[in-house]
């Protein structure tokens, strides 16, 4: 059964993590289109004054305090969207933390955490998500990363769980068309993202981390969300550097390992010492309410290529005006 997804502006979106980075992106974006709002997030304040910001702009939004990793969270973030506006009709698994070292380094403790939150909490949302959008219809969005097609080193557990997320959404896909259900289940998949990601890490590095080049703005990423939350989309690639990657993986692994042998463990350090390193929000909530680090020299606004993928037809009529302006301008140059 094909998905007939609603417009933005009649939805109800839930969204975990929605206190930073990407997820608060895809808050202030959704609302301005007019969706009504269910944000989730631990950080209860930042909740709070995020609702009061978007309902003094006239936005309909409610909060749900919540730590995806706790099933039973999970399930009161759905209740409270039943509760207040009768259900939803797009889900967007977002919420995540990180960490930064060598996977030798990682105590257990903290990878099972990082699991609990960033593999366990997207399961946790779509079994959630998938009881109501079964028999309703509606949208079920997983936020996941360009490391789940090739790992990186430094970020081994992170890979891992985000390669989990990869296998686990193919094969809910899967089982969801063959049982006929009418939701649209999507991937998300960005590259590096200018958010507070590598500020709230935990770090076992001997310097303040970053991410690799090129970064992207969060803003394209919500872009995609919002996009996927209206139209069946398999996956989106946010970002032609996440794509160059998954490519370069399948077909020259031995020459990418190589690569990043040489150059990924110096793009992940920064000349600022470890102990400038805010506290980190693996196990409890800390800075919030920030989209962006603020932290990187050039910041790419838009994707080309996400946009061509997500407007296919604006994208053509864009090279086409190209093509007839080199036809007009190519032989008055020659001349």
């Amino acid at each position: 059964m094909r998905p007939g997804l609603k417009e933005l502006s009649k939805q109800v979106m839930v969204i975990t993590g929605a206190t930073s980075g990407i997820g608060l992106s895809t808050a202030r974006m959704g609302a301005a289109g007019g969706a009504r709002l269910v944000l989730a997030a631990r950080n209860e304040d930042a909740l709070q004054r995020l609702t009061e910001e978007l309902r003094g702009q006239g936005h309909d939004a409610i909060y749900v305090t919540a730590d995806v990793g706790l099933i039973d969270d999970v399930k009161r973030i759905a209740a409270h969207a039943i509760e207040r506006f009768g259900g939803f009709d797009t889900w967007v698994n977002n919420a995540g933390v990180g960490i930064f070292g060598k996977v030798t380094e990682v105590g257990s403790d903290d990878r099972q955490r990082l699991f609990d939150t960033d593999f366990w909490g997207t399961v946790h949302g779509c079994q959630v998500a998938l009881a109501h959008l079964k028999t309703h219809g509606g949208a079920l969005i997983n936020v996941g990363s360009a490391f789940a097609d090739r790992a990186a080193p430094l970020h081994g557990f992170y890979s891992a769980a985000k390669h989990a997320v990869k296998g686990y959404t193919d094969s809910l896909r899967v089982e969801a068309a063959e049982a006929d259900l009418p939701v649209a289940i999507t991937l998300i998949t960005p590259s590096s993202i200018d958010t507070m990601f590598p500020v709230h890490a935990k770090n076992h590095l001997d310097s303040m981390p970053k991410l690799p080049p090129p970064m992207y703005a969060p803003e394209t990423v919500a872009r995609a969300i919002l996009h996927a939350a209206e139209h069946p989309k398999r996956e989106i690639y946010v970002g032609s550097a996440g794509k160059l990657l998954a490519e370069a993986a399948y077909h020259a692994p031995r020459l990418l390992d190589k690569a990043m042998e040489l150059v990924m463990f110096g793009l992940q350090k920064t000349d600022r010492p470890r102990h400038d390193q805010p506290p980190h929000n693996l196990y409890g909530p800390q800075r919030d309410l920030d989209e962006r680090s603020g932290r990187s020299a050039y910041v790419q606004e838009t994707s080309w290529y996400t946009s061509a993928i997500t407007h296919p037809a604006a994208a053509l009529a864009v090279l086409a005006g190209a093509a007839v302006a080199a036809a007009v301008l190519l032989p008055r140059a020659r001349q």
